[in-house]
């Protein structure tokens, strides 16, 4: 696949410290500690998203606290308490990626605080779909709230309540579905009728707020169709 940039479809700021605004699909967007372009990918114009390795340094000796952070495209102008989002996504793992145990990292965020600083996110690790190990396979589908809330702290304190497993691969297209409400919220993948994955009690502190289009180290993310409904 070749993807070529269309630069006109962007709205940039390129002044330090501000965080790259743009217009996609009639939205206005923020990249928070993230690169975002618009790229033609099979005849279709998508959002293809990094995370920013500069504004948010990846340390390999402290992986606690250098991932599951606020490293996404967020929706402005954005303000959600219960609702679904719907998007089509897509991840490939980077060639130089700084982290060898890479899986393709992508998701989405939502109920963003307005300063970045709270909010809940369900995330894929693609490359674990399929893998011959069942470890890994139950590994493919993870929910992490900020702060505090990381993956591997869940998986030490939960005994894998807040990931599972999902048939997906990398470098194919994923129908990802997420509905919330109050402390509850599902995955529906690739339009199955019944849940992938649940959980009934979110721990994050944010009760409202926009949505980001979520990656991890490692990650080209690209992005298409997406639809926000509030409930």
């Amino acid at each position: 696949m070749k993807n070529k940039v269309f630069s006109a479809f962007m709205i940039l700021l390129a002044l330090p410290n501000y965080a790259q605004q743009f217009t996609w699909e009639n939205q206005e967007y923020k990249a928070i500690n993230s690169v975002a372009k618009v790229v033609e990918m099979d005849g279709a114009k998508v959002l293809e998203v990094t995370r920013d390795l500069v504004k948010s340094p990846f340390d390999i000796n402290n992986i606690e606290n250098s991932v599951d952070g606020p490293t996404f495209v967020k929706l402005a102008n954005t303000d959600i308490e219960n609702g679904t989002i719907e998007v089509k996504m897509l991840s490939k793992i980077q060639s130089d990626s700084p982290f060898p145990q890479a899986r393709g990292f992508i998701g989405l965020a939502y109920r963003i605080d307005e300063a970045n600083t709270m909010f809940e996110n369900i995330y894929l690790r693609p490359s674990n779909g399929r893998a011959d190990d069942q470890l890994r396979r139950n590994h493919t589908i993870q929910y992490f709230a900020y702060p505090g809330y990381t993956f591997s702290r869940l998986r030490k304190e939960s005994n894998g309540l807040y990931e599972t497993y999902a048939d997906i691969g990398l470098n194919e297209w994923i129908d990802v579905r997420i509905e919330f409400y109050k402390e509850k919220v599902a995955l529906y993948i690739n339009n199955q009728k019944s849940p992938n994955f649940i959980v009934n009690k979110m721990l994050g502190k944010s009760t409202h707020g926009s949505i980001g289009l979520w990656v991890e180290v490692g990650t080209i993310g690209y992005f298409k169709d997406l639809k926000v409904t509030k409930n």
